[in-house]
């Protein structure tokens, strides 16, 4: 039996967090949508520019999925950029390319 959700403050609900496969299966059509371009990108960039939620464990999922996206096919990697890190970290950062299949409709 689980308790019913108490509103805040203002009467409005608060919205439920998403669990990692919910996430997923909320973001992936954006990643989906940049790999059918052909055009280079990082995950920041698709998650910025799609206003994408944070996942539930951040260190790990954003990581998760995107290892997910290359075993299934629809993204690979093509190299490296140390200027698109937006913390103004030195690490490198992953490009990615949609494969040949997600640029022709054939992986989704």
């Amino acid at each position: 039996m689980t308790a019913p959700v108490q509103p805040t403050l203002d009467g409005t609900l608060p919205t439920q967090a998403l669990d990692y496969h919910s996430w997923c299966d909320h973001v992936r059509p954006a990643f989906v949508a940049a790999a059918r371009t052909g055009r280079l990108f990082t995950s920041y960039e698709v998650a910025k520019d799609n206003d994408l939620p944070e996942p539930p464990c951040a260190r790990s999922d954003w990581g998760n999925l995107v290892s997910s996206l290359v075993r299934d096919g629809l993204i690979e990697h093509v190299t490296f950029d140390r200027s698109q890190r937006p913390t103004g970290e030195k690490s490198a950062v992953h490009v990615w390319r949609g494969t040949r299949a997600a640029q022709a409709g054939r992986v989704a």
